[in-house]
């Protein structure tokens, strides 16, 4: 008896120290997407991801302390081979000379998250929403967390400056960007 007092005593303890420094997690490339829209033409929307990209959070009690997040540029996908060749070359991403894209909270005010987002050399503040999905115990035992980031930037802000005006006015690619993040992470 005395034992298992001992043993419920220091389990409480540790879940203690657990809740007061929090979770930490690794992003699960495998259920988690990071995604784009872009307006084609001034009539229709083109969608792409990064094929790879790693990151890592920590959580207290559902509040970021912190997050971070890498994506290989020369993985964009927007399912036209010729289109993501144009995207990786020097007109847009120029991935041989820029090849990661990455992003560093830091802050949160209730559901919006700031940090620095770099792309091709050049780093702004941008302000995403978060859309928090929870913390579950998966079947295996682990302990996993979900969320969603969205936002918009202005492609011209990080140098993604090319373009072609089309016969009837505009252009043939928007300016601004809506970005679409949904991770599941796993604790580390």
């Amino acid at each position: 008896m005395k034992n298992r007092f001992i043993t419920l005593v220091v389990s409480g303890m540790l879940l203690s120290c657990v809740s007061l420094f929090g979770t930490g997690y690794s992003v699960d490339a495998t259920h988690s997407s990071v995604g784009f829209k872009v307006k084609h033409m001034m009539i229709s929307t083109v969608s792409g991801n990064f094929g790879i990209f790693s990151g890592s959070y920590e959580l207290e009690r559902g509040i970021f302390k912190s997050l971070s997040a890498t994506m290989k540029a020369d993985t964009i996908n927007t399912g036209i081979v010729k289109r993501d060749e144009h995207l990786r070359s020097e007109d847009f991403f120029d991935v041989a000379k820029f090849p990661e894209i990455t992003f560093a909270m830091t802050s949160q005010k209730g559901k919006k998250i700031t940090g620095d987002l770099s792309i091709h050399g050049i780093t702004k503040e941008v302000v995403l929403t978060l859309d928090m999905g929870g913390e579950v115990i998966d079947p295996w035992g682990n302990k996993r967390s979900g969320f969603i980031l969205t936002g918009k930037i202005n492609r011209k802000d990080y140098g993604l400056n090319w373009n072609k005006a089309i016969e009837t006015g505009g252009f043939v690619v928007g300016d601004d960007v809506k970005v679409i993040v949904e991770i599941e992470g796993v604790a580390n």
